[in-house]
């Protein structure tokens, strides 16, 4: 019996949410779909992570403690200028009318189905 791997390596993910009840659904929901997820409940956490390995997407919440969303992407950015960055936010308006934010990360505006977030994520790991 041979066991074949796959040459691709796992997509991971870094969530930083603090809403507890919405980091557990998102990060269920994207494990469900094949994805390895990292997740953290403050951008400062996340960011620490981000110093130590690599990931491929970083989904951020904006309103967070410690560090926000937008701050997050800007130094995860910095950090590997490769990482694909989306926001979910309920302040669609806010990432929109930033400077700091990064130009080509996507927003997710709150609320949102699971199947969508996990088709907006399938589309921009593909761009």
């Amino acid at each position: 019996m041979t066991v074949e791997l796959s040459s691709q390596p796992k997509i991971r993910i870094l969530l930083a949410e603090d809403d507890d009840s919405m980091r557990g659904f998102l990060g269920r929901a994207l494990q469900k779909a094949g994805y390895d997820v990292v997740a953290f409940d403050n951008g400062e956490d996340a960011y620490e992570r981000l110093k130590e390995e690599p990931f491929t997407l970083l989904l951020t919440d904006i309103v967070m403690p410690k560090m926000d969303g937008i701050e997050l992407a800007r130094r995860a950015g910095d950090l590997d200028p490769d990482l694909k960055i989306m926001f979910i936010t309920g302040f669609a308006a806010v990432v929109l009318n930033s400077d700091s934010a990064p130009p080509d990360a996507r927003v997710l505006s709150k609320p949102f189905h699971l199947k969508d977030l996990v088709r907006e994520v399938g589309q921009l790991l593909e761009s």
